[in-house]
This record gives C-alpha cells, structure tokens and sequence, in this order.
C-alpha cells in the first residue's frame, strides 16, 4: 500500500534532513520517513540489528535515499553492501549527493543505483523532487508487490479464412 511503504533517508547533514523533511510535508508525503545518520546505522537497520530488530516498529524501506558523501561507510559502500544482499533486490535506491558530476553518476549506476539526484538548492524544486519519490518509486512498489496474478494477455490468432 502506498500510503504505507517506508522511505530511508540516509543522510549525515542536520540542514539537509530538515529540508527533505519539510519538502515532504509540503508535498503530502504520508509515507514513513526513518531518518539514519550514516551507513553503518543503514546497515544495521537493514539487517535489524539491535534496537533495530522489531520490524513493526523498524520495516524494511522500499525507498532508499541515500547520500553519497558521509564519513566513514560512504553510500557507495552502502550501495555496494544492499546490491550484494539477495534480501534486499527489491529495494529501490535513489542515490543524493550535492556534486553532479558524471563519474559519481557512473560510479553510482555501476554498484546498482535506481536512480540518481543531484541535491538541488532551490526549496520549490526539492518539493517536486520530493513527489516524484512519493508517486512513481512507491507506486512501483505497490505494483511489484501486488499479490494479484496478472492478466492474461490474449493471443493473436488470424482469422479463420484469412491468410497472413
């Protein structure tokens, strides 16, 4: 359900957590936000580690925001660890980070990223970034995940008669 998934933002910035907060409240986001500090709390929040282990209260994300430049475990790594975890193939990963320049881009699709975002500074723009995660990723979320089989498409057969 959409107004359920979970968004993980992953982001060592106060002002930038404060910023996307506020976008998704002007934008209507109703989903979830758990807010991490770096990649090792990331990790061990995947991995239900710790406080981390009840899954009620601590969900896996369909949505991870998640900045490239943090000290330590950087989301590179980050990346690298959720796209070697077979558990974690469904997870999508929007990869923000204030430097647009092409190689991060690339560096950032080769270890898996969904897609890429470079932080914009102007707080309108952010708001329409912000519904994009809120419409598009979630609603592919809620499509993946719909238990309802899918429908059969008919097939195309000539007419009787009728040559081809």
């Amino acid at each position: 359900m959409i107004g359920k998934a979970t968004i993980l933002l992953v982001e060592d910035s106060s002002d930038d957590v404060r910023l996307m907060q506020r976008c998704f409240e002007r934008a209507r986001i109703l989903n979830p936000l758990m807010v991490l500090r770096n990649g090792e709390e990331c990790v061990r929040y995947l991995q239900g580690h710790g406080h981390f282990g009840d899954r009620e209260e601590f969900p896996l994300p369909a949505l991870v925001l998640l900045d490239l430049k943090m000290p330590n475990m950087d989301g590179y790594e980050v990346l690298s660890w959720i796209r070697s975890r077979p558990e974690f193939h469904k997870i999508r990963v929007v990869v923000l980070t204030a430097f647009g320049d092409m190689r991060s881009v690339s560096h950032a699709y080769q270890l898996g990223a969904n897609s890429f975002m470079t932080k914009p500074m102007d707080f309108e723009k952010f708001i329409e970034i912000s519904q994009t995660f809120g419409g598009l990723w979630l609603w592919l979320d809620e499509v993946e995940n719909d238990p309802t089989p899918p429908v059969k498409k008919p097939e195309l057969r000539p007419r009787p008669g009728k040559t081809q």
